[in-house]
């Protein structure tokens, strides 16, 4: 019997198990059974604002042990909700299992998660055409988590049903928020979320809260941390290379071509590449991501490995070396002439996470993505203070904020065409699941060209 629409795809199911298994095999090689249950109890019990390293408050054993619950929560929901398997799917799980490391744990994530529920059977629609969008909203778990721990002010029902309200809201405002962006943000999750926490943030403080920014971040585990994920990434492009039925010069043609697409939300590579090359980007992207922070003097810890992860997520939705590596750059370059060093904390964050403004530097060219990541530098820095730190996705926000004023201001001044609304998808939805050749990168439609 021929395999359904998209189905194929479902075998990567077991692939990202094996990464929840070697997740949670590191945990125990890491640490002892006793201090990993210890380490977790701390995590539920810590307020998980920006920045809250999970290593540095509960160990390496307990961080990657709940990364790895994250991990199989995400590959459940997905599973049991009969999603499309496709290169949302690895977005999705580097993304969960990323942010697992420095904020998300495998309890605050569940009223937002039955949030969304609701809002699908309110829609009386399936699961699956909200599970993405859900799973990306736990962005604001540290909401649930300070309500429910904050005892001087909320409490456990009160976080319930403030989370269950995001999950519910988020649907419809991701995609009004998506289309505003023209697919130049892939963080869109991360734009909408950093709305939502600037209205429920002020609205708490008003009502007696005091959320304050956390600073928790863990030195010292560079040579441990380079060694695991160098080995990670070399297994990724050797599969790519030998290992997904095609010819190693197939393999790296594909890749190749990948590398002429600008990125533009929604750019599905699973679909438009098949595996091998999409392996072989996840690979060297987690190779660029590592290289910049110790080059830049950081660390590998909790939100940098999460950094890290999210960038080999999106490896298969938008992200590769043409288009990531100018606004890092741009990173780089603020720190020669801002007044702050590239081994602070959140600066290391900007740098790994600024590259949910790579569609910037594919669709206009390396300069504007430097450009980009220059201004990104500084935003960042200041967008989570008002919302203290309760958006995980703080990037994305900032992102958001510079791809609404950036895209206009290129197109209108610099290339001279009229500015308009993304109102559909960029690659439309296909018959089949055969990888097609992407559209030129500088390819635009007719109405922008008038």
């Amino acid at each position: 019997m021929p395999l359904h629409q998209h189905d194929r795809y479902r075998r990567m199911l077991r692939y990202f198990w094996l990464f929840a298994a070697l997740q949670l095999l590191a945990a125990f090689l890491l640490d002892s059974p006793g201090n990993i249950l210890r380490g977790l109890r701390t995590i539920v019990y810590t307020e998980d604002a920006l920045i809250t390293d999970y290593i540095a408050v509960a160990g390496p054993g307990a961080a990657l042990c709940n990364a790895a619950l994250v991990t199989a929560i995400t590959l459940c929901l997905l599973y049991f909700s009969n999603e499309t398997f496709n290169g949302t799917t690895q977005l999705e799980v580097g993304l969960m299992s990323g942010f697992a490391l420095f904020g998300k744990n495998f309890v605050n994530i569940w009223p937002i998660l039955a949030g969304s529920y609701l809002y699908a059977r309110f829609r009386r629609e399936p699961l699956g055409s909200y599970i993405h969008i859900g799973l990306l909203s736990t962005a604001l778990s540290p909401l649930v988590s300070y309500i429910a721990l904050d005892n001087g002010w909320g409490n456990l029902y009160s976080a319930v049903i403030v989370g269950v309200l995001i999950g519910f809201i988020m649907p419809p405002l991701s995609s009004y928020t998506y289309r505003i962006q023209n697919g130049m943000n892939l963080y869109n999750a991360g734009f909408a979320c950093g709305l939502v926490a600037m209205i429920l943030v002020p609205l708490m403080s008003s009502m007696g809260a005091d959320p304050t920014v956390h600073y928790n971040w863990a030195t010292g585990y560079n040579r441990l941390f380079a060694g695991m994920l160098s080995v990670l990434c070399l297994v990724l492009i050797f599969c790519g290379l030998f290992c997904c039925r095609k010819p190693v010069w197939a393999a790296w043609a594909g890749y190749r071509r990948l590398l002429l697409t600008s990125g533009r939300s929604p750019s599905d590579f699973l679909r438009m590449f098949g595996p091998a090359p999409v392996l072989i980007n996840t690979g060297v992207n987690g190779l660029i991501g590592m290289v910049f922070v110790l080059g830049g003097g950081g660390d590998l810890n909790g939100p940098t490995i999460g950094g890290i992860l999210t960038i080999m997520g999106f490896s298969a939705f938008g992200k590769h070396a043409a288009n990531i590596i100018p606004v890092m750059a741009g990173v780089f370059l603020g720190g020669l002439v801002m007044h702050w060093s590239l081994d602070d904390p959140s600066v290391q964050l900007a740098c790994l996470f600024c590259t949910t403004l790579a569609p910037i530097s594919g669709y206009f060219g390396w300069p504007y993505g430097l450009l980009a990541g220059f201004l990104h530098s500084s935003v960042v820095l200041y967008t989570s203070s008002p919302v203290a730190g309760m958006n995980l996705y703080n990037n994305g926000f900032s992102g958001g904020l510079i791809a609404i004023v950036l895209y206009p201001l290129i197109i209108d001044v610099a290339q001279h065409r009229k500015p308009v609304l993304q109102d559909r998808d960029y690659f439309q939805p296909m018959a089949h699941d055969e990888p097609i050749v992407p559209p030129a990168p500088h390819a635009i439609s007719e109405e922008e060209s008038r």
